[in-house]
């Protein structure tokens, strides 16, 4: 079925020379008109939007090495037709099969098809933003530019939550931000981020999806884009937090949008993504299987808040090192997945000294 959907990689045009034992491409599982490849055991699989644009990342990520020994990828090639409608049912067959589709965009537009796609397989989605702006202006239906509208301002929404990374204060309007806390959804700025990279690892943890939009990268690291920003992520910074989420057992589905190879100079931002995927998958390989399903494994740590006469119990991963904190109220049944919420050792830190983060206390909201 998925080839009625999908385009064949042209590999000779992608490849220019002979690829080396210890290159990446030379282990993926490729789609190149012969028949789709045997997916069984495939973990992940690369899918393009836009064939000229993720061409030349692929010709980027193949020659990437390849440390991942026992790791199955397959490229799908590109979808045959940029409209949503005709890529949702390619994701969720890849989805429902349990692979987890990377997609590789031009526009951010299409990160809704893998949201729609996961509303087919998950209820109540946590989603996780990258990106130098919050697209969301409830007054405007200029869908391609405010794509979460279509997210969030739905009366059947399946959204329970909301977390954006790397947002410049310059380019949101206050409203905006307004209406974001008023929701409890996490957002990041972008100078927090970067002086304190690590507690952005718990929110991209607890996504069930993630996207990436490129201009949250500086024009200096990633010039191919079409609204290139002096300010943003260097892309090594882009890089951990892409590592962040391949660790995450919990995430779906990830997705890099926004490249423009006409307006790349020298390959450098089809290198830059093709990066950021290597270090997607790298943490993909890393994976722990601590996703806390339960509690069992984990360390219990019980903080007594003074103040509130309050008691919050911490559970910490012997595996990984990293944190969650349990929802301190009784949670619905359809909420049960998201009971634990992921954390920093800071957080706990902080708890001990009898204060709870802001962001903590917005998560429990989300409870009420």
């Amino acid at each position: 079925m998925l080839e009625n959907w999908l385009s064949p990689v042209p590999l000779g045009e992608i490849v220019a020379e002979p690829l080396a034992p210890w290159h990446l491409g030379s282990h993926l599982r490729i789609y190149t008109g012969d028949g789709l490849p045997s997916l069984k055991g495939v973990r992940i699989a690369l899918v393009g939007v836009g064939e000229k644009d993720a061409n030349a990342v692929r010709s980027a990520l193949y020659s990437l090495s390849f440390p991942m020994d026992g790791l199955k990828i397959a490229d799908l090639g590109n979808i045959r037709k940029n409209n949503l409608s005709f890529i949702i049912p390619a994701l969720a067959e890849l989805m429902e099969a349990r692979i987890l589709p990377v997609l590789i965009g031009n526009d951010l537009y299409f990160g809704l098809s893998l949201y729609k796609a996961a509303q087919q397989i998950l209820k109540n989605i946590n989603l996780v933003v990258a990106d130098e702006r919050i697209r969301f202006r409830p007054e405007q239906t200029d869908a391609s530019d405010q794509f979460l509208n279509e997210i969030i301002l739905p009366e059947e929404s399946q959204l329970f939550h909301l977390g954006l990374i790397g947002y410049q204060t310059h380019f949101t309007p206050p409203e905006t931000l307004r209406e974001m806390e008023r929701r409890n959804f996490d957002t990041i700025r972008l100078g927090f981020a970067k002086t304190n990279l690590p507690e952005v690892e718990p929110i991209v943890r607890d996504g069930d999806l993630f996207l990436l939009n490129l201009p949250v990268l500086k024009e200096a690291d990633a010039p191919g884009q079409s609204t290139p920003s002096p300010s943003g992520f260097i892309l090594e910074e882009a890089c951990q937090i892409c590592r962040y989420a391949g660790m995450s057992d919990k995430l779906k589905a990830f997705g890099v949008f926004g490249f423009r190879s006409s307006m790349d100079r020298k390959t450098q931002t089809a290198q830059a993504v093709a990066q950021m995927i290597w270090y997607f998958l790298d943490g993909f390989h890393h994976r722990k299987g601590d996703f806390p399903a339960s509690v069992e494994g984990l360390v219990e740590y019980v903080v007594d808040l003074k103040q509130l006469d309050y008691q919050l119990t911490f559970w910490k991963s012997p595996k990984t090192g990293r944190w969650w904190i349990q929802v301190p109220v009784k949670t619905a049944r359809k909420h049960q997945r998201h009971r634990l919420i992921p954390c920093s050792y800071n957080d706990y830190k902080q708890a001990c000294q009898d204060e709870l983060p802001e962001r903590l206390i917005s998560a429990f909201k989300r409870f009420i």
